[in-house]
């Protein structure tokens, strides 16, 4: 029998991290249980919508009067959120953001792991950062290839944006994490993921209204 995939909704799925890093900052205060009510109060959400949200990771509503285990909960979290599995990519575009994203340890912690990294400037090739080795883009489609990656991160100026993207799909690549301000054309399943900063500056402007 093959096994139904669970798709959260897309507010669910930028909630659950939330979640998880309260969840862990408990867990390092020795507290051994926590109930809807409690996360809801933590991250300003209806217990309501918290409830919601982790019957999507699979877990039940708790023990009554007890509520869930924080060590059983972070671990259900983190099964479904893939961050026990590390996922191999490759950045594209070694830039002020492209070093600042090799050099962040912090991945780890969310199961990406970065394995090399690519340029169109010649000089960086064969330099690295940390343990993140700099090959010329020439060598993407083979090192993917052989490497089995199937996520790339991309953080190139938007005139060069597409033309990454098609190189990656060219070379299997199956998620593209986009930090480029550029829309992205993509076949039909290859998954994208847009860090927009002006969509984000703007939405914090609009809520700064109603506060300042």
């Amino acid at each position: 029998m093959i096994s139904k995939v669970v798709c959260a909704p897309v507010a669910t799925m930028r909630r659950l991290p939330g979640y998880l890093r309260a969840l862990k900052e408990m867990e390092r205060k020795n507290q051994k249980t926590v109930s809807t009510v409690a996360i809801g109060d933590i991250m300003n959400l209806n217990p309501a919508v918290v409830k919601k949200d982790l019957s999507y990771v699979g877990s039940s509503d708790g023990k009554p009067k007890i509520g869930f285990e924080v060590t059983a909960l972070i671990a259900g979290l983190e099964k479904f959120l893939g961050y026990n599995d590390a996922t191999e990519a490759v950045l594209i575009g070694v830039g002020r953001l492209g070093r600042t994203l090799l050099s962040y340890e912090g991945f780890k912690n969310y199961g990406l792991n970065i394995v090399a990294a690519f340029d169109v400037d010649k000089s960086v090739a064969g330099t690295g950062i940390g343990n993140k080795k700099i090959f010329d883009m020439a060598e993407l489609p083979r090192l993917v290839k052989r490497l089995n990656v199937h996520i790339g991160i991309i953080t190139v100026p938007k005139q060069a944006a597409q033309e990454v993207c098609d190189i990656l799909v060219d070379a299997g690549i199956k998620g593209i994490w986009n930090f480029a301000p550029a829309h992205l054309k993509t076949p039909d399943g290859i998954a994208v993921k847009n860090e927009d900063m002006a969509a984000s500056l703007a939405e914090l402007s609009n809520k700064l209204k109603g506060i300042v």
